[in-house]
This record gives structure tokens, C-alpha cells and sequence, in this order.
């Protein structure tokens, strides 16, 4: 059996094949494998007279669209077939092909090599809702307005989905959640090369770089309130404005906050430094609800509710607030903001996420398996911010200051 592999992500538009092919391609090469991505969408980009980003493009009954775009297949996989006759190990062939035909063509001209069928698919409507909302942002909507470009896109959407076929006769294949990052079937007929490795990296949670930052100062900060939506102080202000200079050489295509006025304010000026730079709100890392306890300070909850004081002394980790929430109970939403992220996020991208002090506790623990008791007192200061790398080699993480200077380019 050939050691040299072919593999085919398939699945629908905004689905996560080019995040998972990018994430496949660089831990690979890192085990000293030659691997390439042959992306069928920017080889259409590239050879293309003109836009061709209308939804109609895409139309199964446009005949030449259809001719265009099995122009632009047949290039990448004489490109690919060259690059494993040469120097190549691992050819991956980053396109939706949906249809059972293009799956077969792909068989036909890689003849006599093993060939990996990857699908991804997402069954999250929140999720998919909100990568159309970052796909209409992408450069080759410029032309058109946000919302227009996601109607345009859905469209195109829409005609992948009169042409899809799922996986069935393909004789190796894996099909993957992607937004979970979990495996939902496969089928395995011959001896795939680095299949138990491919495996372990589908499943596997990969951060580049990874900015976990705590927002600024606030007024309830001053007076230790807790909860509440206060706004930054003029400290805090200027805590964000530092954040910002100190990331500008920095590129972070997204950030990604809570609904909160001290996060939002916090990561405004960050993103206004970027040259192109986008804030998503996520609900998932609001602060712990407070409950009846919402906007007090710790000394009129002792003075006012002592019964409340003491239970959280015995069980600071498990205990709800009354009519609220705790670390506990919020961690199940904490994951899924951090699914989220990553499934928003493409994989060579640089990740800001700026939250609170107990949601950013969570999030860090949830990385570095902090024992649960040791959470609610994991240091969380609002003048340095996490740096987190984590791929199946390595796991660091470092606590930097962010007031002295600009940071190096990552």
C-alpha cells in the first residue's frame, strides 16, 4: 500500500472543512510530513474573471458555473498528484465535493493511492448561524451589505444542498461534528497511513495563540460589587486603550466578549487598532448571575444574608447563588462558548477572548485541568492577561503584563 495519502474533506458551505484541513496540515508537518492544502475556493478566487461570489455561481443548473468550478477541481488535483509524485506525503483537497460524481472523479484520478473521505457537518443552528455572519464578512463580499451577503451566501448554501449526497460507498472515511470536534461514524476498508494520528487531531482541541484577558476596571471593581453591567472607570479605560497598543502588531481577526458593557468597552479599542477586526458577543461568557445577591458587596451580603456568606465559604465551587447561578452550574455553558470559539474561529488565527473573572477562570481551567475546589481562586488580575499554546506536542501557558511596551509579533 502506497505510504503517501490523499485526503478529501467533504461537506457543505460553513461547515469547518478549511479550519479542520488547516489543522490537519500544520500538527502533521510538525511530525515532519510534507503536507499541502489544495483549496478548491481559492484557486476559484484566483482564476476567475471578475466576482464570483453570486449565489447563482453556485447553481447546479448554471451550466457554466458548473464547468468553471470542475475546471478549478480537476486543476487542484493534478496539482495535488504532483506534489505527492514529488516530494509530497499528505495531499489534502479542501472543497465540499458533495456529490457522489465529484467523489468519484477524486477516485478515479488518484488511482492506486489511499484516499481518506473527511466530512465535517454541524447540526448547531446557533453556530452555523453565526459563521454565516463571519463567512458575509470575508473579502469577497466587500460589494455587497452585511446583511445582503448573508442572504447571498445562504443561497449558495442552499444549492450545495440540492447536490449533496452523504457518505456511503467510500471504502475509508471519517465523519466528524465539527463543532464539537467529535466523531459520529467511520469506516475503515484498507490500510490508511497516519489514520490512528488523524484520528487523535480531529478530536483534539489545537490553539495557536490563544489571548484570555480580563476587562477593565469598573465602578462596581472600586466599590467590590459584584455583577451588575458597570461601565469601565477612567483607569479602565486606559487599560483598554494599553491592551490595544500592546496588541496592535498583533493580528486578531476576532474577539470575542460577553453581552456586557465592561467587556464590549474593553475590547473596542483592541479591535479598532487591528486592521480588520470584528467583536462577537457571546451570552455563554456572561458573569455568574448573581441572583438575589446581584449588586451587592461582599460585606452586605455577610451583614444582610450570613447564611449566603457562610454556605459559599464551605463549597465556593459548587454553590448557587439564590435565584442565580455558580461556577458549577455555568460550567456546562462555558464550554459550549468555547466550542463556539473555535468553530468560529479558523485554526491559523489568533484568538482573543475578553471576559470576566470567574467566566475566565473557568476557561482556564478548562485548558489546564485545574482541580474544581482550586477554580474560584486561580489568579485573574485585570492588569496582564493568559497566553495559551496547546497542540499535541506541547501545552503553555504564561501570565503577561501588558502596561510596559508592545508585545512581540506572534
Amino acid at each position: 500500500m502506497d505510504s503517501k495519502l490523499v485526503i478529501v474533506l467533504v461537506g457543505l458551505p460553513a461547515r469547518g472543512k478549511s479550519t479542520m484541513a488547516r489543522k490537519i496540515a500544520r500538527t502533521l508537518e510538525r511530525d515532519e510530513l510534507k503536507v499541502r492544502v489544495f483549496n478548491n475556493g481559492e484557486l476559484r478566487r484566483k482564476l476567475a474573471q471578475g466576482n464570483s461570489s453570486a449565489p447563482e455561481f453556485f447553481s447546479p443548473q448554471n451550466p457554466e458555473g458548473v464547468a468553471f468550478r470542475e475546471k478549478c477541481a480537476r486543476i487542484n488535483l493534478d496539482l495535488a498528484q504532483s506534489f505527492l509524485q514529488e516530494e509530497g506525503d499528505i495531499a489534502i483537497i479542501d472543497a465540499s465535493n458533495v456529490s457522489r460524481q465529484r467523489r468519484e472523479m477524486i477516485e478515479e484520478t488518484m488511482a492506486g493511492r489511499p484516499i481518506l473521505f473527511l466530512e465535517c457537518r454541524n447540526a448547531d443552528e446557533e453556530a452555523l448561524e453565526a459563521n454565516l455572519v463571519r463567512k458575509s464578512s470575508l473579502r469577497e463580499f466587500a460589494h455587497l451589505s452585511p446583511q445582503k451577503a448573508i442572504d447571498s451566501f445562504a443561497k449558495r448554501i442552499s444549492f450545495y444542498e440540492t447536490m449533496y449526497e452523504p457518505l456511503h460507498s467510500e471504502r475509508n472515511c471519517i465523519v466528524v461534528d465539527s463543532f464539537t470536534g467529535s466523531i459520529l461514524q467511520e469506516k475503515l476498508a484498507d490500510v490508511v497511513p497516519y489514520y490512528d494520528r488523524i484520528r487523535d487531531l480531529i478530536t483534539t482541541r489545537i490553539v495557536k495563540n490563544l489571548f484570555l484577558v480580563r476587562h477593565g476596571e469598573t465602578y462596581f471593581n472600586l466599590e467590590d460589587r459584584i455583577g451588575g453591567d458597570s461601565v469601565l472607570t477612567a483607569k479602565g479605560l486606559a487599560q483598554a486603550r494599553a491592551l490595544a497598543e500592546h496588541f496592535s502588531t498583533i493580528p486578531i481577526p476576532i474577539i470575542f466578549t460577553s453581552n456586557y458593557l465592561r467587556t464590549l468597552q474593553t475590547a473596542a479599542p483592541i479591535a479598532e487598532k487591528q486592521e480588520h477586526s470584528s467583536i462577537i458577543a457571546l451570552p455563554e461568557f456572561n458573569e455568574i448571575h448573581a441572583g438575589i445577591c446581584d449588586g451587592m458587596t461582599y460585606q452586605e451580603i455577610l451583614a444582610r444574608m450570613p447564611e449566603v456568606a457562610d454556605a459559599r465559604k464551605q463549597d465556593k465551587y459548587g454553590y448557587t447563588y439564590p435565584e442565580g447561578e455558580g461556577y458549577a452550574t455555568m460550567e456546562q455553558r462555558i464550554h459550549r462558548g468555547l466550542q463556539k470559539v473555535f468553530y468560529l474561529n479558523n485554526y491559523d488565527d489568533n484568538i482573543m477572548i475578553v471576559g470576566h473573572r470567574a467566566v475566565n477562570r473557568m476557561i482556564l481551567s478548562d485548558f489546564l485541568f485545574r482541580q474544581k475546589e482550586e477554580v474560584p481562586y486561580v489568579y485573574m488580575p485585570q492588569n496582564r492577561y493568559y497566553h495559551l499554546q496547546i497542540d499535541p506536542h506541547k501545552k503553555n501557558f504564561e501570565l503577561q503584563p501588558y502596561a510596559s511596551g508592545q508585545s512581540k509579533k506572534r
